[in-house]
């Protein structure tokens, strides 16, 4: 008896609720990207062939990191300012 692919997402609902990776993918608004590279890689076995996948949860994971340290800079902008009047 063969065991599940851990690359099968079809279960992606009870994956997520118990992994904290998944869950802290999900929160970036990347997961359908890391998704596809994962089955990208399952398919082909070997990541190199799944470049243009990665580059796109690449280029996901760097726009929510330049949006959150954006949201991080007003907020510290905000309590300077207002620690100052």
């Amino acid at each position: 008896m063969a065991s599940p692919s851990p690359h099968d997402r079809s279960r992606k609902e009870d994956v997520n609720e118990d992994d904290p990776v998944e869950q802290m993918i999900s929160r970036t608004g990347c997961a359908e990207q890391h998704y596809t590279v994962q089955e990208c890689i399952a398919e082909h076995q070997d990541w190199r062939a799944c470049q243009s996948q990665v580059q796109t949860f690449k280029d996901c994971m760097m726009n929510f990191q330049n949006a959150r340290k954006e949201q991080l800079r007003k907020q510290h902008l905000s309590s300077t300012q207002s620690a100052a009047t």
